[in-house]
C-alpha cells in the first residue's frame, strides 16, 4: 500500500516582491452572480443569500495597485468554509514556522545496551509528527537495531506528551466513529490510526481473501469469504463487517467476484491503543525481541537519545494536508503550532499572526484548524485577503503548489469526472471544502486573458451538496474571463 493511495482513500472517505496591499473586497458594490450560477443555485434549491462569493484579481508585482473585484456577492458573511478553513491553517504554519520545519522523532533508552541487549525501556518520544507512516515507522525500527537494540529486556514507552489534549470520542462529530476523516490528533500519531483491508478474488477457491494493514498486535481479522456473483454495488454491506472488538475483525458476509480488488480503509475500534499495537507488531515483525509491553509513559530525565530522525518537511505536509483535505494532519499542524500543543493556545497563537498578517480584516473563529467543525467561521472577504497576501509573499510558490490542480490531482480532481471538457482542468489551484449542509471551494485561477484570480465561494445550506454543480459553473465563468489583456507600449518593450 503506498501512501499516495491511502491519501487518495482518506480523503475519498468526508508566491517575493514588496506585498501589495489586498483589495478589501467588502467595500465592492455586488456586481451579481452569474445568471448560469443561480439557475444551477435554482435546481439545487439553495437561495442566494446561503451563498457567499468573491472573484477578485490577484495583485502583481508590475501592478501594486489592486483591481476591484470582478465579482463580489455576500463578501463580509460569516460563514461556515468546512475544509477551506485548512488555507488559513496551512499558510499560518508556513508563515510561522518556515517550509523547512521539521518535526523531531526520538528515541531514548534508559538502561545499558550490551551485545544487542537493552536492559531496560526504550521510549518513543513522539513530536506531533503529521505522517508518521508505515514505510517510516520501518525506517525507525531499522534505525534503532543499528545502534545495537535487538533485544528488550524491559517495555516500549510511548511519550505522547507533546501534546496537552483531552480524548475524545472517535463518533463525537458526526456518528461516524469508523470513517478515517475523524481520527483524533495525537502527540504519537501512526498511520493516522487507520487499518486498510484489501479484498482479493481467488475465483479457484471460490473466496475473496482479505489482507488487512499496518499489522496490529492482539489482533485477529478474518482472513477470506465466499465469493457471490452478484453485481459490484453496495459490496461494503454485503460484506458484514463487525468492527466493534478491539481483538477481532469479522466478516460474516460475501463478496461480489464482479469487484475485483477492492480497498476500504476505516478507523480502528480502539484509537488509543491503536500505535501501541502497532508498534509492538512491527517491533516483533522486524525481528526484535521485547519481554515487557508497549505502554504510554513519560520520558525519563535519566535517559539517553539513541535515535533522532526528522519528519517531512512542512512543505510536502501543506502539501497533503491542502491537496488530500486530510484531517487529523491538519489538526496535527495547528496543534504544532503552540507548545505543549493545545488547541486554545493554538488558537490564540493563529489570530495573533492573523492581526499582524492582515490588520483589520474581521478574525476567523478557530477550533481545531482543519474545518472538521460546527463552530469554525470565516468570510469570503477574509479569505480572498488571505489569498493574495499568499500569493505576493515568501511563500507563494509552495502554498500554490499544495493545493489542488482542478481535474488533475487531490479532491479537486474530479472535476475531469464531471466535466472533461472543463476550461478549468489545470487551470486552477483549489482547496474544497464539503461538510453536511456545507460545500466549499477557494484557491487561483489562471483566466484565459492572462490575469490570474483568486475564488472564493461557500454555501451554506441543508441543500449545500447538491449545488456543487454551481460551483463547477462559477469555476468555468471565472476561467472564461473574456478577451486577452491590453498590455502597454511599455510592457511591452520590457520583455
Amino acid at each position: 500500500m503506498t501512501v499516495f493511495v491511502l491519501f487518495l482513500m482518506l480523503a475519498a472517505s468526508g508566491i517575493s516582491p514588496v506585498q501589495a496591499k489586498p483589495p478589501h473586497v467588502s467595500a465592492q458594490k455586488a456586481s451579481g452572480l452569474p445568471a448560469e450560477v443561480v439557475q444551477a443555485l435554482r435546481r439545487a434549491q439553495v437561495p442566494v443569500q446561503d451563498v457567499s462569493v468573491v472573484v477578485a484579481p490577484l495583485p502583481e508585482a508590475s501592478r501594486p495597485m489592486a483591481l476591484p473585484a470582478r465579482l463580489s456577492h455576500r463578501a463580509d458573511a460569516r460563514m461556515n468554509p468546512a475544509s477551506v478553513m485548512k488555507l488559513i491553517t496551512t499558510y499560518a504554519g508556513l508563515s510561522l514556522l518556515g517550509p523547512d520545519f521539521t518535526w523531531r522523532n526520538r528515541v531514548y533508552v534508559d538502561g545499558a545496551v550490551h551485545n544487542g541487549v537493552l536492559q531496560g525501556n526504550l521510549i518513543l518520544r513522539g513530536s506531533g509528527d503529521p505522517k508518521l507512516v508505515l514505510e517510516r515507522v520501518q525506517d525507525l525500527m531499522a534505525q534503532i537495531q543499528a545502534q545495537g537494540v535487538q533485544d528488550i529486556r524491559g517495555d516500549i514507552v510511548l511519550d505522547r506528551s507533546v501534546f496537552d489534549i483531552q480524548p475524545r470520542p472517535p463518533g463525537s462529530f458526526d456518528d461516524e466513529a469508523l470513517r478515517p476523516y475523524n481520527a483524533a490528533p495525537d502527540g504519537l500519531l501512526v498511520n493516522f490510526k487507520s487499518l486498510i483491508y484489501t479484498f482479493t478474488p481467488d475465483d479457484t477457491a471460490g473466496v475473496a481473501r482479505i489482507a488487512a494493514e499496518p499489522p496490529m498486535a492482539g489482533l485477529t481479522i478474518t482472513t477470506s469469504v465466499p465469493l457471490n456473483a452478484g453485481a459490484c454495488s453496495d459490496w461494503r454491506s454485503g460484506l458484514r463487517g463487525q468492527f466493534g472488538s478491539a481483538s477481532q475483525v469479522h466478516f460474516a458476509g460475501t463478496y461480489p467476484r464482479s469487484c475485483g480488488e477492492k480497498k476500504w480503509p476505516l478507523a480502528y475500534a480502539s484509537p488509543e491503543q491503536f500505535a501501541s499495537r502497532v508498534i509492538q507488531a512491527m517491533w516483533l515483525g522486524s525481528g526484535g525481541s521485547l519481554s515487557g509491553s508497549v505502554r504510554d509513559g513519560p520520558t525519563p530525565a535519566r535517559a539517553r537519545l539513541l535515535v533522532e530522525t526528522p519528519s517531512l518537511p512542512l512543505s510536502d505536509i501543506v502539501a497533503d494536508i491542502n491537496k488530500f483535505s486530510n484531517n487529523v494532519m491538519a489538526q496535527q499542524l495547528f496543534l504544532s503550532l503552540s507548545t505543549p500543543g493545545r488547541f486554545d493556545s493554538s488558537q490564540a497563537q493563529v489570530l495573533s499572526w492573523w492581526r499582524a498578517t492582515l490588520p483589520g480584516q474581521a478574525e476567523p473563529v478557530l477550533e481545531n484548524g482543519s474545518g472538521l467543525s460546527r463552530e469554525e467561521r470565516s468570510s469570503a472577504a477574509a479569505l480572498t485577503r488571505l489569498l493574495h497576501v499568499a500569493a505576493t509573499g515568501p511563500h507563494a510558490r509552495v502554498f500554490q503548489n499544495s493545493l489542488s490542480l482542478a481535474g488533475v490531482d487531490g479532491t479537486a480532481a474530479l472535476l475531469k469526472d464531471r466535466n472533461p471538457n472543463a476550461n478549468a482542468i489545470g487551470k486552477a489551484w483549489l482547496k474544497t471544502g464539503s461538510l453536511r449542509d456545507v460545500t466549499a471551494l477557494a484557491g487561483y485561477v489562471q483566466g484565459t486573458s492572462g490575469q490570474r484570480y483568486s475564488l472564493v465561494v461557500i454555501v451554506n445550506h441543508a441543500n449545500a451538496n447538491a449545488a456543487r454543480p454551481a460551483l463547477d459553473i462559477l469555476l468555468e465563468w471565472a476561467v472564461k474571463d473574456g478577451a486577452p489583456r491590453v498590455t502597454s507600449n511599455k510592457q511591452r518593450q520590457g520583455r
